[in-house]
């Protein structure tokens, strides 16, 4: 079995508030993009989690986060049944693109169905928030809404699909590093955010990523890709959630391709576009 695994996009992150447990209350919305990992499922012997990657960069071992959803499956429906699982990256690692998430998320949809363990939506969702904040998301796709930690989703209509130009700047960043930045001057609890405004409005240009004003602060080159996309006519920009990953979506395939044609220097970058749920499923779906 064969599964595309989606990477997303924030667009728009705002601060609301700090729990007691050290954690961020946030709001943001979630985007599913075209750029995706493989994950390729097979049998192995009963109990075994057999998993391998591409990436020497990522650990695959006990502690993957793949490795984790297949345990956790196995664990909260007491199959015996194992699993071979080899994952090829798209998605690079640290860059606030959701790549682990996602995989997570779609183990559990992958082996529910190749074990016939036959779990709904609501079955699987409570593993998904077990495993990661963002990783109930990928079990939606498309566009939403993501509030408390990010985990509590609410479904919202589809944009139209965009052209997403990405650029990988050749490091990762530590969310945990990101988040420990944050101060009470970025917290909006109380306040219509910008993120309430765009759902009225559908404006796109409204939308802010609150953690920037940590990011820039130590990676400034950041800020310098995010204005090369909006000089080249991106209808937004940002650092997609803690970065490093730096977006601009474009409103015609021609703007995206000659802002990546004249890219200053020699950064990795992908050209992307945005999915709608029904793109997301069908896609995904093929696989599992």
């Amino acid at each position: 079995m064969t599964v595309k695994s989606f990477a997303k996009i924030n667009l728009g992150l705002e601060i609301v508030g700090q729990r007691p447990d050290g954690y961020h209350d946030i709001r943001t919305l979630f985007q599913s993009i075209s750029l995706a990992d493989e994950l390729f499922f097979d049998a192995a012997p009963a109990g075994a989690i057999l998993l391998d990657g591409d990436d020497p960069t990522v650990a695959w071992d006990e502690t993957n986060l793949v490795h984790r959803a297949a345990r956790l499956l196995q664990e909260k429906t007491g199959t015996d049944q194992g699993a071979r699982i080899q994952v090829k990256k798209a998605v690079p690692a640290g860059r606030g693109l959701g790549g682990g998430s996602s995989n997570a998320a779609v183990t559990l949809l992958a082996l529910n169905r190749m074990w016939g363990l036959r779990l709904d939506a609501a079955g699987l969702a409570p593993m998904a928030r077990r495993l990661g904040a963002d990783v109930p998301f990928f079990l939606q796709g498309g566009l939403c809404l993501g509030e408390d930690i990010g985990d509590r989703l609410t479904r919202l209509p589809d944009l139209a699909p965009l052209p997403c130009l990405l650029v990988f700047p050749p490091f990762p960043i530590s969310t945990a590093s990101i988040y420990a930045g944050v101060g009470p001057t970025l917290t909006s609890a109380g306040k219509v955010g910008k993120i309430m405004r765009f759902l009225e409005s559908g404006d796109l240009g409204l939308l802010e990523n609150d953690l920037e004003h940590v990011i820039f602060r130590a990676y400034p080159e950041l800020e310098g890709w995010k204005r090369y996309f909006r000089e080249r006519g991106a209808i937004l920009s940002q650092v997609s959630g803690s970065g490093s990953a730096v977006y601009g979506l474009f409103a015609d395939a021609e703007s995206a391709l000659e802002a990546r044609r004249r890219l200053p220097g020699t950064p990795a970058a992908r050209l992307a576009v945005t999915l709608p749920r029904e793109g997301y499923w069908a896609q995904l779906g093929a696989g599992v």
